[in-house]
């Protein structure tokens, strides 16, 4: 969780372009008075030795002058100290010391405290984690308008953490923040409008919620207007409109934008077709672990397209991308182990491989697994394992010259059959189910500080 870097403003206002002197003797009239106890003079003149003007910058002197304020009850003074402790600013960093500066300012009505307290409760630091008592403090804080509050309570709503899910609830909290301009907040009403939960489903208002976010450089935003622009949802289809949003969530490190683009550059959509520019963006995406580019720039490796043919390299991409289910990298990782391309021969290896994106569905691997099952390459010998995995590559390939192999594959295993285990294989084919890789969870639900 970040740390709270919120520092109240002093009670005085000073532009940082005010005169040396006038900073410098108003460090010295707030001194006189902070020495006679004055709580408002020293809390003044903690700011200044925390920004540094007229006295040199100094955290120490700062927590110590904010403390000083502090125990006198005033509650910026309470807030700032509760910021000192929680970034280890001037004193040794403490979540539980900044909690209770924290709750003393929050009790006291202080609304950024509130919210601190609140998101401290939510992570549990400091204090056991209960999303009740974050809800509880959020929702002091957003009643009096701190937008990042309205924002955390939006999210807590639409999870059902804290109290019972209710996108309604949540939508309006969200509308609330968004009308304050928190992009992430425009952006989590978009995602609303666009799943019509708590709100009626409109595109139109996704659209316009997502371009607010997008505009202020939010890279989920930009990234989703990328993938409307794309396929043509919600908005006409703009193969060039894509690129640029696409680019500008790239460019912040947004990780499947990086992707996206690749696949822009890679296929001459809305940009003239370029391997290398396709390859630096997979490259980029995929050292950030999105198997989708892992599995990309294997093709580029293997096909010698941007770069030059390297099979040890494809294989080595091939099998990040497979190690975190992607069932086309597998199959080409199966196929490399088949024929020792890249990599040291294995049957074995290249079984296991095939095996993996076969449970997913992929009918090339199923088919693939019936012919090391009827030939005993890899795995034990086995005419009903045959049977059932050319059965299920015949139901899923189209038609054409791949789907008849495959047929005249699981009839020439049908006749090495008994009936009994004939029956038995059309059972299992009837009765299997794909094992899909489990989808990401839906992003922009992160909690503001």
């Amino acid at each position: 969780m970040l740390k709270p870097s919120f520092i109240s403003a002093s009670c005085i206002s000073m532009d940082r372009a005010s005169d040396k002197i006038l900073s410098t003797q108003a460090a010295q009239w707030f001194r006189k008075a902070a020495g006679q106890g004055e709580a408002a003079a020293q809390f003044a003149l903690g700011s200044l030795y925390d920004s540094g003007w007229g006295v040199p910058q100094d955290d120490i002197q700062a927590a110590q002058w904010y403390r000083k304020a502090a125990d006198q009850g005033l509650a910026d003074a309470q807030f700032n100290v509760g910021c000192m402790y929680a970034n280890g600013w001037g004193v040794p960093q403490d979540d539980t010391q900044a909690v209770q500066w924290f709750r003393q300012a929050a009790d006291q009505g202080h609304a950024e405290a509130q919210l601190a307290l609140g998101a401290f409760y939510d992570e549990g630091q400091g204090v056991p984690q209960d999303s009740t008592q974050a809800v509880q403090w959020y929702r002091k804080a957003a009643d009096q308008g701190v937008a990042r509050a309205q924002f955390n309570l939006g999210v807590l709503y639409d999870q059902g953490q804290g109290v019972p899910q209710d996108f309604a609830q949540a939508a309006q909290w969200y509308c609330k923040a968004a009308e304050q301009g928190v992009g992430r907040a425009q952006f989590n009403l978009g995602v609303l409008y666009t799943q019509g939960q708590g709100v009626p489903q409109d595109s139109t208002q996704a659209v316009q919620w997502y371009r607010k976010a997008a505009d202020q450089g939010y890279t989920e935003a930009q990234f989703s207007l990328g993938v409307l622009c794309d396929r043509g949802r919600s908005v006409p289809q703009d193969f060039a409109q894509a690129v640029q949003w696409y680019r500008k969530a790239a460019d912040q490190g947004h990780a499947t934008a990086q992707c996206n683009l690749g696949v822009m550059y890679a296929n001459g959509r809305g940009v003239p077709q370029d391997y290398g520019q396709a390859l630096q963006w997979y490259r980029k995406a995929a050292e950030q672990g999105v198997a989708q580019a892992q599995y990309e720039l294997g093709v580029l490796y293997h096909q010698a397209r941007g770069v030059r043919q390297d099979s040890t390299q494809a294989a080595q991409w091939f099998r990040q991308a497979a190690e975190q289910g992607h069932a086309d990298a597998q199959v080409m990782l199966g196929g490399m182990y088949g024929t020792g391309e890249g990599v040291r021969q294995d049957s074995t290896q290249a079984a296991q491989w095939y095996h993996k994106a076969a449970e997913q569905g992929d009918a090339g691997a199923q088919f693939m697994l019936g012919v090391l099952y009827g030939e005993g390459e890899g795995v034990r010998q086995d005419d009903l394992h045959a049977y059932l995995w050319y059965n299920l590559a015949a139901s899923r390939l189209p038609a054409g010259a791949d789907r008849e192999i495959a047929v005249q594959n699981r009839d020439r295993m049908a006749d090495r059959l008994t009936p009994a285990q004939l029956a038995d294989a059309k059972a299992r084919a009837r009765t299997w189910q794909p094992k899909p890789a489990t989808p990401g969870a839906r992003a922009g639900l992160n909690i503001e500080q």
